[in-house]
């Protein structure tokens, strides 16, 4: 994918199919790391499900399409020297604890490392397809933090839906402003 924003999107429509209740997309960067973690709280994935996901080429099922949003991710912190790791804990094994966190790591001044992009477009997205779920969105630089929680926003505004176009507006201009400071 030609920016990692495609990635989150991609790992975090994964998610909501898991019904999670809520994910969390976690971007922190320091130095010449950058950090990528989605996190949800969806029904988690046995070891071999984890293997299937990280590698496109394994599986020991014929009837289960795997799909590449992870192993591309993989391939494109590696090419940074960076690593991706998948740990999951399932609904059925941990019912008050599971979910899946994904966690890659980039090296941005490496020639390979891929552009973040625009990872604004990618939440609001999220936002716009999944009204009934929770994002949590951080993005931690050395200049700042840029923070949005739908859970709070449901707090503030009661019955409206996120995906009216009022809100999502309004979430768009309160994610760039935390980007401009």
């Amino acid at each position: 994918m030609k920016e990692l924003s495609l990635n989150i999107l991609d790992v975090a429509e994964n998610s909501v199919k898991a019904r999670a209740s809520l994910t969390q997309i976690l971007i922190t960067e320091e130095g010449n790391k950058l950090t990528l973690q989605i996190k949800d709280d969806g029904c988690g994935m046995s070891e071999e499900v984890v293997k299937s996901v990280v590698d496109p080429f394994y599986t020991t099922r014929t009837t289960r399409k795997v799909g590449l949003g992870v192993p591309l991710l993989k391939l494109a912190a590696e090419q940074t020297g960076g690593s991706l790791t998948v740990e999951s804990k399932t609904e059925e094994d941990f019912p008050n604890d599971h979910g899946t966190c994904v966690t890659a790591v980039f090296f941005k001044d490496h020639i390979d490392f891929t552009p973040l992009g625009d990872v604004v477009s990618s939440v609001i997205t999220l936002i716009q397809g999944h009204p009934d779920t929770d994002f949590y969105f951080c993005h931690k630089t050395e200049n700042g933090t840029a923070e949005l929680d739908t859970r709070q926003l449901r707090e503030i505004l009661g019955d409206v839906a996120l995906n009216t176009y009022e809100v999502i507006k309004w979430i768009e201009e309160y994610l760039l402003e935390q980007y401009r400071h």
